[in-house]
């Protein structure tokens, strides 16, 4: 009896090697298991710190390009203003345009055309100008004064020439 009892007690114990044998895979896989977490935690900080410096980069390019974007539109706001249009139109030669005429559908005119003058404008003026169609003060009515048209004898072949080539209204 004796055998089979150390025959059970031989079963239940194992010798020292074999438990390591068995424990060496698990710990293999512990290790490779923290060590690749921890090469991930790296790379993924690198990461974070690499996007780091590109926001700081891009958020500095950012305000520079705002502070230009509002130096031109200051620039824009400087050289649309009327005194500065008005200066520069008559640098180019420019002049107030005359009393406008306007075409309805019908084809039937509106108002009587002037030509442009050379004389001061009203942006010089203080105060604040309006237009005679939004002035409240009635003024004179602009009545056409007759004019005796003053042709040559003989017209120019240029003369008849535009003459013919301007379309009467329909």
């Amino acid at each position: 009896m004796s055998g089979a009892g150390s025959g059970a007690a031989s079963k239940g114990r194992q010798a020292p090697g074999a438990a390591t044998a068995r424990r060496t895979p698990f710990v293999l896989l512990v290790v490779v298991l923290l060590g690749s977490g921890l090469i991930g935690l790296l790379v993924l900080n690198s990461s974070l710190n690499q996007g780091s410096f590109e926001l700081s980069r891009l958020e500095k390019q950012t305000d520079e390009l705002t502070d230009d974007r509002q130096a031109l539109e200051q620039d824009v706001d400087r050289l649309s203003a009327p005194g500065a249009l008005e200066r520069r139109a008559r640098e180019l030669g420019m002049v107030p345009g005359g009393s406008p005429a306007f075409l309805k559908p019908d084809g039937t005119v509106s108002g009587v055309p002037a030509p442009a003058t050379a004389q001061p404008t009203t942006l010089g003026t203080t105060g604040i100008w309006v237009p005679p169609a939004l002035d409240p003060t009635p003024a004179a009515p602009l009545i056409p004064t007759p004019t005796t048209p003053t042709t040559p004898a003989t017209p120019s072949p240029t003369a008849a020439a535009s003459a013919n080539s301007i379309p009467a209204p329909q």
